[in-house]
């Protein structure tokens, strides 16, 4: 059996993607790098933090631990012959993996070995090794390490902000579980879980490098068929039915920093997208932060000569499918203040719509930096994931960007940039 592997080009920017779609409909891409010696490969599965309840088509929910989708990823790497880790040092290649809130990523970047290395992502992902004793070992460093990032302000932070929007939607819960959701994981539960979500129906495989694309696309057909694994139906998440309403207008803690820290979140309430509309909501919120927050704008300048925020200042919109935020964040000596000149600056915006001068601009420098992530790897591997996972593709991107209009832009800032959908985090000096 040999793989198929399809050419597409993206016009603007001369770049091919080559795809082949393997057993139980696996996609493998490869954008190919004449000339880099560096190589990345990523193996992906659509499988994170939130996924605590659900059940395969036709079966009944299965609720487990929280966290359960970080301690599988650590877990992973426990092989009988030993780590994993060492193996791909071995090889001269660096390795890794993440778990986000929607997926779990496993990679390695070489510059030789490369065909080794591959082979290795590939059959440790598909050949787990879990043991008793491994999940005590590992159980025992993620509850340290959820101990350790509750002295992290940045965490504190984060996790109030989180709290002060979400009601319900498992979003609200830290990726890592608590020390006493990842006590309650046992081996049987890992083994379920990576039954359930590590299918070849859920995951997707990226390359980018000097590679030929067909001895890519061989090499993992021929992983999965030395790990062959029955058909498997739909996978159904339960997220709780989150409402538009906030559950608290704000969250504070104390901490030992030298000056407040803030964060003032919107709350996504657009969640009945799917595929290019998703690219398309992240693009327009992306220009709406930029005329309300850029580094460009009159308010951000007007606050920072006044004192208000300082360069610790950043601004993000991190969305999913079924939630999302926007967020303002810095050190400030007046959080209340803070918060009220950036409501302030949303019901401005909100009465005068975004400039169109500022929207053209935006949108060349969106399409310059997309032009630019094609000399970043690893950056071209997750951006491939993730827009499969969205149920779009990485090439649509440009085409989406063009046909955004102003229109589009201030629609999404009047139903995502609501005063009455903002909560504030507070992180506070002791005493």
């Amino acid at each position: 059996m040999s793989a198929t592997v399809a050419k597409r080009r993206e016009p603007r920017l001369g770049e091919d993607l080559y795809e082949a779609r393997l057993a139980h409909g696996m996609p493998v891409f490869v954008l190919t790098r004449p000339g880099y010696d560096k190589k990345f490969a990523s193996f992906a599965t659509r499988y994170g933090s939130v996924d605590s309840r659900f059940r395969r088509a036709g079966g009944d929910w299965t609720t487990v631990p929280d966290g359960i989708a970080h301690f599988l990823e650590h877990q992973m790497f426990a092989q009988e012959y030993g780590d994993a880790f060492e193996r791909f040092s071995e090889y001269g290649a660096s390795a890794n993996a993440f778990t986000s809130y929607t997926n779990t990523t496993y990679l390695f970047s070489c510059t030789d070995r490369f065909a080794d290395s591959l082979r290795l992502l590939l059959e440790f992902v598909q050949q787990p090794y879990f043991t008793d004793a491994g999940t005590n070992k590992e159980r025992g460093i993620i509850q340290q390490e959820i101990r350790m990032y509750r002295d992290n302000p940045g965490w504190r932070l984060s996790e109030g902000l989180k709290a002060a929007l979400y009601q319900r939607h498992p979003f609200r819960l830290d990726i890592a579980g608590t020390v006493e959701s990842v006590e309650a994981i046992t081996t049987d539960l890992l083994r379920m879980c990576w039954d359930t979500f590590y299918h070849p129906s859920n995951m997707v495989v990226s390359v980018v490098g000097d590679v030929d694309p067909a001895e890519v696309a061989a090499m993992v057909e021929a992983s999965l068929l030395a790990h062959p694994r029955p058909e498997q139906g739909s996978i159904d998440r339960d997220v709780a039915g989150e409402p538009d309403a906030i559950a608290t207008p704000r969250v504070e803690a104390e901490m030992a920093v030298a000056r407040p820290v803030v964060a003032l979140g919107f709350k996504e309430t657009d969640t009945a997208v799917s595929g290019d509309a998703v690219l398309v909501r992240d693009m327009a919120t992306e220009i709406c932060l930029e005329a309300l927050a850029g580094k460009s704008s009159s308010l951000y300048n007007r606050l920072y000569e006044s004192g208000r925020i300082d360069g610790t200042f950043h601004s993000y919109y991190h969305g999913e499918r079924d939630f999302g935020l926007s967020v303002l964040s810095g050190e400030t000596s007046d959080p209340d203040a803070f918060a009220e000149a950036w409501i302030g600056g949303v019901k401005s915006l909100l009465a005068t719509g975004i400039d169109p001068a500022v929207f053209e601009r935006q949108k060349r420098r969106m399409a310059g930096e997309f032009a630019a992530s094609f000399n970043s790897p690893e950056s071209l591997s997750y951006a491939l994931n993730a827009t499969y996972f969205a149920g779009s593709d990485l090439f649509a991107y440009g085409r989406l960007l063009d046909g955004l209009t102003l229109a589009d832009v201030n629609a999404r800032l009047h139903q995502h940039f609501e005063p009455s959908r903002t909560g504030v985090s507070v992180v506070r000096p002791k005493g």
